[in-house]
């Protein structure tokens, strides 16, 4: 039975981190970053939020990478900015077949999405947009037992949730 992470919240709540410590924790697995995989159209480029961007092509490049690695029988541990639709887009894509998908809506609180944020390397500083995309992300009404909050949890205290709780199955 392989695993398909999918990791999502703001810009600056730790998708990353969170995702790279899920990975390296396990013992066959691939990460897919979201945003690498959006930054692949250089061209022609158009920020996800903007009007004429390419996340058709997006999502088309993701579900084939998710499915080459399960293929090969990897677990995927996947972060990006995920809203409701994405997630049944993922889960309707993956599901019936030999995998678990287990979704995490990271979110912390603005005090410290904004400390964080200024933490990345400044040419990776999101700012204002930050405390923007935590809203948009609490507006998604994500089931509760989907969302943890780790503004008091340490990154190791974080993945070990993500890893031994069965309530982020999906």
């Amino acid at each position: 039975m392989k695993t398909l992470y999918l990791i999502t919240g703001p810009a600056g709540v730790g998708k990353s981190t969170i995702s790279k410590k899920i990975a390296e924790s396990l013992p066959k697995s691939c990460l897919i970053e979201g945003d690498d995989v959006y930054h692949i159209v250089v061209g022609g480029y158009v920020s996800p939020w903007k009007e004429g961007n390419h996340l058709s092509f997006f999502w088309k490049n993701c579900i084939s990478l998710i499915e080459n690695c399960l293929a090969e029988g990897y677990d995927v541990v996947f972060n990006y900015i995920l809203s409701k639709n994405d997630v049944l887009k993922l889960k309707n894509n993956f599901s019936g077949s030999d995998v678990v998908i287990k979704f995490v809506a990271l979110i912390v609180d603005e005090k410290t999405i904004v400390e964080r944020d200024k933490l990345r390397p400044q040419d990776c500083q999101m700012g204002e947009r930050s405390i923007v995309l935590l809203k948009e992300i609490l507006a998604e009404n994500f089931n509760k037992s989907n969302i943890l909050d780790s503004s008091k949890l340490s990154v190791e205290e974080t993945y070990q949730e993500i890893l031994k709780s069965d309530r982020f199955v999906i």
